[in-house]
C-alpha cells in the first residue's frame, strides 16, 4: 500500500483522477477526516470536502502507484 497526499480543486480535476483511478486494477481509497470513499466513485468523490488535500491511498504493487502518481502528477501536494 501507497499512501500521499493529493489535491482536487475542480470537477475537471475529479473525473480525471477517477478515469486515472479507474485505469488501474487495484483498489484506490480517498481518505478525507475519517471518512474513507472509493477513488474510482466520482459520486464518493462529490461527497467528501475536497477544500483541503485529502490522501490517496493504492492497495496495490508500488509500481501500480508509482503509475498512478505519474498520471495525476498535477494533483500531488509537495
Amino acid at each position: 500500500m501507497t499512501s500521499f497526499p493529493i489535491q482536487l480543486t475542480s470537477v475537471s480535476d475529479i473525473k480525471a483522477f477517477v478515469d486515472a483511478a479507474s485505469r488501474l486494477d487495484c483498489d484506490v481509497d480517498v481518505i478525507c477526516g475519517r471518512y474513507l470513499v472509493d477513488g474510482k466513485s466520482i459520486m464518493g468523490l462529490f461527497s467528501i470536502d475536497l477544500s483541503a488535500p485529502i490522501q490517496v491511498q493504492v492497495q496495490g504493487s508500488q509500481a501500480q502507484a508509482d503509475i498512478f502518481k505519474g498520471a495525476i502528477q498535477k494533483f500531488l501536494v509537495k
